[in-house]
């Protein structure tokens, strides 16, 4: 990271959203990705539900963990 650069907020994965994520959604698709496998789609407190919900539905979600925030100095 060049000096002054400041990394990217992490923000939701539902459409529109711009909110910060505090979840991470760990997912795969049988059909596609070998078992151990996982996708990340991040979530705000208020679509954590849906997204959760829209991904059970298909049968593909496997997990929710609170989204670690990258510290400060990292990389450097």
């Amino acid at each position: 990271m060049l000096p002054g650069d400041e990394p990217e907020a992490a923000v939701c994965s539902r459409k529109g959203c711009r909110a910060a994520a505090t979840w991470e959604l760990l997912w795969n698709n049988p059909r596609i990705h070998t078992p151990e496998r996982r996708k990340i789609w991040l979530a705000c407190d208020e679509h954590r539900d849906w997204l959760e919900d829209y991904l059970t539905t298909r049968s593909l979600w496997r997990e929710t963990v609170p989204h670690a925030q990258p510290a400060a100095n990292e990389g450097h």
